[in-house]
């Protein structure tokens, strides 16, 4: 009898296991996370919704490493994020995380693909292959034609672009993106979301968005809801 060997589910990509975080002490503490358990799988599009204060901001610094739980363990590919050292997790955002914000926090006076070439000069990656990844990002945004144009002299919507084509031209595994569409009007927002959701499906990129507007959320196929520094039971969770 020939025994077949049952394939384990591949654990989440991002997976939060009773993460609080703590700010200030005595009088002035403030319980940002209380007990949060999450976990993301690769190749999901998942939307953090909840009113200001509601956690969600908190919750998207500690899956970025841009902060670190005060109890609790964060795991990303299983690995504990606890264990490494300042400079590894520097080293993870930098290689495995991209990051959009509703402030495009592109350099004013430089072009399009300079502004796109910047995690590439990083990385220590050489000039010329930067340049030719770069100009790819630009392509995929779609924004052949501009790669020379400063932020000056593109829209708000272009501007989000070359912010997104700066986040994926690493070949990140995550992207962070926290109000991507604030800044937006609504025809530039749907152009916007509907490029995000592209880079999902056709790439496999997983996608963690922070949004206020139900409409935006809706291009995501799960909704996570937070209050209070927890995340709301329910369908999404």
């Amino acid at each position: 009898m020939i025994a077949v060997r049952a394939e384990l589910p591949a654990p989440p990509l991002v997976e939060l296991q009773g993460v609080d975080k703590v700010y200030g002490r005595g009088d002035a503490e403030v319980h940002a996370l209380r007990g949060v358990d999450l976990g993301i799988s690769a190749g999901e599009f998942v939307a953090i919704m909840g009113a200001s204060g509601s956690g969600k901001s908190t919750c998207m610094n500690i899956l970025g490493c841009l902060d670190v739980p005060t109890s609790g363990r964060y795991l990303f590919r299983g690995v504990d994020v606890a264990t490494l050292t300042h400079d590894q997790r520097a080293l993870l955002r930098r290689n495995f995380i991209g990051f959009v914000f509703q402030g495009y926090n592109l350099l004013p006076r430089t072009s399009a693909v300079e502004n796109v070439e910047l995690p590439l000069t990083y990385r220590g990656v050489e000039r010329a292959e930067r340049h030719r990844r770069a100009l790819a990002a630009l392509r995929d945004v779609g924004l052949e034609g501009r790669e020379l144009h400063t932020a000056a002299e593109l829209s708000g919507g272009q501007q989000q672009r070359v912010a997104i084509a700066r986040a994926i031209v690493s070949g990140p595994d995550l992207l962070l993106a926290d109000e991507p569409t604030g800044n937006l009007d609504t025809a530039r927002s749907l152009e916007l979301m509907r490029l995000i959701t592209t880079l999902n499906q056709e790439r496999g990129l997983t996608v963690i968005m922070v949004t206020h507007e139900n409409d935006i959320a809706a291009f995501a196929s799960r909704v996570i809801r937070f209050r209070d520094g927890a995340v709301v039971p329910g369908k999404g969770a």
